[in-house]
């Protein structure tokens, strides 16, 4: 496609479009002379299509980029940087009265009441007519761009510099002036002191000598250097700049970067969880060199903290708070109005204060006495910090020196009553403390060594029957033969514990058999004694089955003791409940809910039932 003017016709021949595609081509390789537009400039081959395609409603006879341009009515027109902005108030603008449109307050034309920067005024000029503020010049911005309006030179009259430099001429020529002046006077000086020397030496008096004279010379040069210092620090030259250094008598400045050991604050440590840096107030509190372990009164600069609370600044600020105080209770105290009479004040207020902690010192001592309490010894003694020295060798034996001696504490140590080896609390068995030298569960049991131990050890059933004689020697060989084991290999209390579960399932197995043969004896009694012509062996049976039923008897008997009791022990829970239920939240007991945990046995659960009332029982009514 050709970049010349508008939208090729497709109506055209495929023989034009191919030359004019060729064309392009051309031109962007550098064959053939660039397209101009109307202004004469030439256009870009390399521009894209869709910038300097012509849209179809702009009027043009050719290629060009006249679209793409700002049109020159809304171009935006720069002042001249020489052009001055009027400020200021309008001479000859004071009105007599108030205008239509003008300031409400002060009365000019110029602004509004909301923009007006005058006092406001109680009644303002609108109705009064009174004190017509004039107008002032409103600078106009227009034609300017975005840094002409933020300008620092804007409006700035060159005049000004140029008086500026007219005031550091004079200055120049008056100097120069007086060093004619002060050479004239030296040599005036100098020729009338070589006539009078002249005329001694006519007149054959005492001449000084030549040193003499030289030293003379010489003290003045030094005065003359003298005065020539304070004629130019008269006129402010002698004070260099930062970062220059001048030579006085050469005339020369060497202007330096800036002063090298002068270091800014913030790179004094460039951690950033360092002191921290305020830009905004160039401010750091704390110290930045902090981490050197250095003395803060040796550093170069320390905090700003460091100087605020060091020197005079304590005790002035300790002296500012006595007078607000003082102030406070109605003394006429002040301390930069009159800081003499404050510090005379300060001083009475401290002395009249140690007196006062002493006496109330003294009246409590006598009071209460303690005096030798006080009297402590010295910091040394104390903390126990000697200059002793003692080297250790890596396995921490002494090598140099002599090894500090064990601190002993407040209690007896090493002390065993009773004989004992050991200290009470070293042994722990079914829930006890003891001794373990010889298993003592008393406190203050004599110690009997390994033949407690081994008395300990043996049960006491074990014991019984061996003393009753109730078990034969072999029993009794294996009891002993068992305790000897159980103090030769101790039992932890989990084995003590499943021991004892196996023994209670023993006797419980044993205890269910006894009962069935009870059951079978019984059964047997029964049946012998309603059979007709029993034998001899029925008889026996018949007896036995009598002592069997005597001891039944017995066993039912306490059995029902047992079931009343535990009714009215029932009863009794239940009433206390209903009480607890009845007293609320806040009034009812800690833990009162709380219940006991044990093994119901057969009379507690048939005295359960028989306490239990039922809703669907007719003659619950009639139980007493």
């Amino acid at each position: 496609m050709s970049s010349e003017g508008k939208t090729a016709d497709p109506r055209l021949k495929r023989e034009e479009r191919r030359k004019a595609k060729a064309l392009e081509e051309a031109r962007k390789l550098g064959n053939a002379p660039a397209a101009v537009d109307e202004e004469g400039r030439d256009i870009n081959p390399h521009i894209p299509q869709y910038i300097t395609k012509v849209p179809w409603w702009f009027e043009s006879t050719g290629p060009t980029l006249r679209h793409q341009r700002v049109p020159e009515d809304k171009k935006q027109t720069k002042r001249d940087v020489r052009e001055v902005t009027k400020k200021g108030i309008i001479r000859g603008s004071g009105a007599t009265r108030y205008r239509k449109g003008a300031c409400a307050n002060c009365g000019a034309m110029t602004h509004k009441a909301k923009d007006c920067l005058s006092r406001p005024r109680k009644v303002g000029a609108k109705y009064t007519g009174e004190d017509i503020a004039p107008d002032e010049y409103i600078p106009d911005q227009s034609g300017r761009d975005f840094d002409g309006k933020r300008d620092r030179w804007q409006d700035y009259d060159v005049a000004e510099h140029k008086k500026l430099i007219e005031e550091f001429a004079k200055v120049e020529q008056e100097k120069k002036r007086i060093q004619a002046e002060k050479l004239k006077q030296d040599a005036l000086e100098k020729k009338s002191k070589m006539e009078e020397l002249k005329r001694r030496i006519e007149a054959g008096e005492d001449v000084v000598q030549p040193d003499e004279a030289g030293a003379s010379d010489s003290e003045t040069d030094e005065e003359d250097a003298d005065q020539q210092e304070k004629d130019e620090l008269k006129y402010s030259e002698e004070a260099n700049m930062a970062g220059s250094k001048v030579d006085a008598k050469r005339r020369i400045t060497v202007r330096n970067l800036r002063i090298r050991e002068d270091t800014a604050k913030y790179l004094l440590n460039l951690d950033v969880n360092s002191a921290h840096y305020d830009p905004k107030t160039r401010s750091m509190r704390g110290n930045p060199l902090a981490h050197t372990g250095k003395d803060p009164k040796d550093l170069h600069y320390a905090g700003d903290n460091f100087v605020r609370y060091t020197g005079d600044v304590p005790a002035m600020a300790e002296r500012q708070l006595f007078a607000w105080d003082a102030a406070e209770k109605g003394s006429s105290l002040h301390l930069q109005a009159d800081p003499t009479l404050a510090e005379l004040a300060h001083k009475k207020f401290k002395v009249k204060k140690d007196e006062f902690e002493k006496d109330q010192r003294s009246a409590i001592l006598e009071k209460y006495h303690g005096q030798e309490h006080l009297q402590a010894p010295p910091k040394e003694l104390l903390l126990a910090q000697t200059e002793q020295y003692v080297e250790y060798s890596q396995s921490g034996r002494v090598i140099k020196g002599q090894e500090r001696q064990k601190i002993s504490s407040r209690y007896e140590e090493n002390v065993h009553p009773g004989n004992h080896t050991s200290v009470w609390g070293s042994y722990w068995v079914d829930g006890k403390w003891g001794f373990a030298c010889c298993h003592a569960l008393t406190r203050g049991a004599y110690c009997t060594g390994e033949a407690g131990k081994r008395a300990r050890a043996v049960k006491p059933t074990d014991m019984l029957a061996q003393q009753k004689g109730q078990q034969g020697g072999e029993a009794g060989s294996e009891a002993q033969a068992q305790a000897q084991e159980e103090t030769e290999a101790p039992v932890s209390l989990m084995e003590q514990h499943k021991e004892l579960k196996e023994k209670e399932k023993e006797r419980k197995a044993s205890a269910k058999a006894e009962k069935r043969r009870k059951q079978k004896r019984k059964h047997k009694g029964r049946r012998g004694s309603d059979s007709d012509g029993a034998s001899s062996s029925s008889s026996s049976s018949s007896s036995s089955s009598d002592s069997d039923s005597e001891d039944e008897a017995r066993n039912e008997r306490r059995r029902q003791r047992k079931i009343k009791k535990y009714m009215k022990k029932h009863k009794a829970q239940d009433a206390e409940a209903e009480r607890t239920l009845a007293m609320g939240d806040r009034a009812r007991p800690f833990n009162s809910g709380k219940g006991d945990s044990f093994e119901v046995t057969e009379e507690e659960l048939e005295a359960y039932r028989l306490a239990k009332g039922r809703a669907d029982d007719p003659m619950a009514q009639f139980m007493s």
